[in-house]
């Protein structure tokens, strides 16, 4: 891969950005963290920093920890899920997003604010890391345009904080971090869909989709939400089987929908049902992972683990994003009309 923009440039520093957070020291209060001294935790953040916290929020509900997920925007209009006796959990690569500073704002006056509010960040300066009871930095260092380096980092520093709450050892995450860096290497250098983007947008009304299910519904959406920052297409992401729910009836000739996590040891069934349904409406079913299907394109993507899943699966989000830009002629990764960071309300 040649970088030629900045957001190519910021695809190809990822394996460096791994092995920088890799190679950092933990926080000393992450291993203190004490999940039973909470009544709730509660997981915010906008865009893909909210899609980022969907895997921690899995992984403690599975093990029975009363958790929540939720966006910043819904949260400033729910103020009630929050406690006392709240950790929350607030991913923010900017630290400074118009909804996270009202949020600081808000509960800075709160009698009832929660006792200890966690703050997942690149920048050690912005609102969100000095106003945070423990800051995990990403380690991520600049981002020119749509995240990219943030993204898996945050995908680490959320594995490393549920690794704490569950008292497992925090330092096995970094080791995996600092693996994944190979691998994210390898499959920069390995992976092509520029063919599949320009199937993509190949006839009169082309639509496009993102379905993922259980840990990669967070690709799903982090896809659908980059692809139209970056490439300027048209495109939603659905979680599992949100998808037969209304959008299904955009199948056919034209629609393509890429499906997130599809493993074939890890399918019940779902991914394979959807992806040949799809192929039988003449509609283009795009794999990625390791499952093959007739009628559909495979993208390979490995997940020996969870997060080497999350990690290889975003990778391929974004060279698709870039591609898909370059077939619809624009500059890959370039705001036409916001910005990295969202500040206002």
């Amino acid at each position: 891969m040649t970088a030629n923009t900045p957001f190519e440039a910021d695809i190809e520093a990822q394996p460096d950005a791994l092995r920088a957070l890799a190679g950092a020291a933990t926080p000393s209060g992450l291993r203190e963290l004490d999940p039973q001294s909470f009544s709730r935790i509660v997981f915010t953040g906008m865009g893909s920093s909210h899609f980022v916290g969907i895997p921690t929020w899995r992984n403690l509900t599975a093990k029975g920890r009363p958790a929540w997920a939720i966006d910043t925007g819904q949260l400033l209009d729910t103020p009630g899920l929050l406690t006392p006796d709240t950790l929350l959990v607030i991913t923010s690569q900017s630290g400074a997003s118009g909804e996270v500073v009202a949020l600081l704002d808000r509960l800075e006056e709160d009698p009832a604010r929660p006792r200890t509010i966690v703050g997942i960040t690149a920048d050690s300066n912005s609102p969100l890391a000095e106003t945070a009871e423990l800051f995990l930095p990403l380690h991520s260092g600049p981002e020119a345009t749509v995240s990219t380096k943030s993204y898996l980092n945050s995908l680490v520093v959320h594995a490393q904080l549920a690794a704490a709450l569950n008292g497992r050892d925090v330092s096995a995450v970094n080791y995996e971090a600092d693996r994944l860096a190979g691998i994210v290497t390898r499959l920069l250098t390995s992976t092509d869909t520029a063919e599949t983007a320009a199937t993509t947008l190949d006839g009169e009304r082309p639509r496009v989709a993102a379905v993922g299910w259980r840990d990669d519904a967070a690709t799903a959406l982090f896809a659908g939400l980059i692809t139209k920052e970056s490439s300027k297409v048209a495109i939603e992401g659905h979680i599992g089987g949100q998808f037969r729910h209304g959008p299904f009836e955009l199948a056919g000739p034209g629609l393509t929908v890429f499906l997130y996590g599809a493993h074939a040891a890890s399918d019940d069934g779902s991914i394979a049902r959807l992806a040949s349904d799809l192929a039988a409406t003449g509609a283009h079913a795009v794999l990625i992972g390791d499952m093959v299907l007739a009628g559909t394109t495979t993208i390979r993507a490995s997940a020996s683990t969870s997060l080497e899943g999350l990690v290889t699966g975003s990778i391929v989000a974004q060279l698709i994003a870039r591609d898909l830009a370059l077939e619809n002629g624009v500059v890959p990764g370039a705001f036409a009309y916001g910005s990295k960071v969202t500040t206002a309300l």
